[in-house]
């Protein structure tokens, strides 16, 4: 008899850690979903990939690579490697897509049953048409597609986030 209240005094303590660390990861779990749906919403947000999918080509890991994609209504800033088959581009360029444009068309659909957002961006770039599709999860992973008129399709898996503000402003 001792030894079943020796035993639930032990368990009663883990039981209840248990449960505080559960109801600790869900509420962790609402607050970046509130906080995805507040940036997708405000029109201003970043992609980080941490994968390229190339067209025809193996899968690239880019965890050691900077790469970028900022959105805002007024600019889309793409710091991004690129991988794959180009048409044509401009001699001595670094193969990347890479630019600072003004979007013509910039969409935000949100997903039934509140699965995540489907963002579509135009972008039009000297010599070249830009067509960004991002998917992003209410989680904040992502999945960036990027249709070009020079190059081969290209898709990259990452995670977005708060733009951050250069400092000094």
């Amino acid at each position: 008899m001792v030894a079943f209240y020796i035993m639930m005094f032990i368990m009663i303590p883990g039981f209840t850690q248990e449960t505080s660390k559960k109801a600790q990861r869900e509420k962790n779990r609402l607050e970046k979903q509130l906080g995805i749906d507040s940036l997708i919403k405000a029109k201003h947000f970043t992609f980080v990939a941490t994968r390229a999918f190339p067209q025809g080509g193996n899968t690239v890991d880019l965890t050691t690579n900077s790469n970028f994609v900022k959105f805002s209504p007024d600019k889309i800033e793409s710091y991004m490697p690129f991988f794959g088959r180009a048409y044509s581009i401009d001699y001595g360029g670094d193969g990347g897509i890479k630019f600072i444009a003004k979007p013509e068309e910039f969409n935000i659909v949100a997903k039934k049953e509140g699965k995540g957002y489907e963002i579509n961006v135009s972008v039009p770039v000297t010599r070249d048409q830009f067509k960004l599709t991002l998917f992003v999860g209410i989680d904040g992973y992502a999945t960036l597609t990027i249709i070009s008129n020079q190059r081969s399709t290209i898709s990259y898996y990452g995670e977005t986030s708060k733009t951050e503000e250069p400092k000094g402003k």
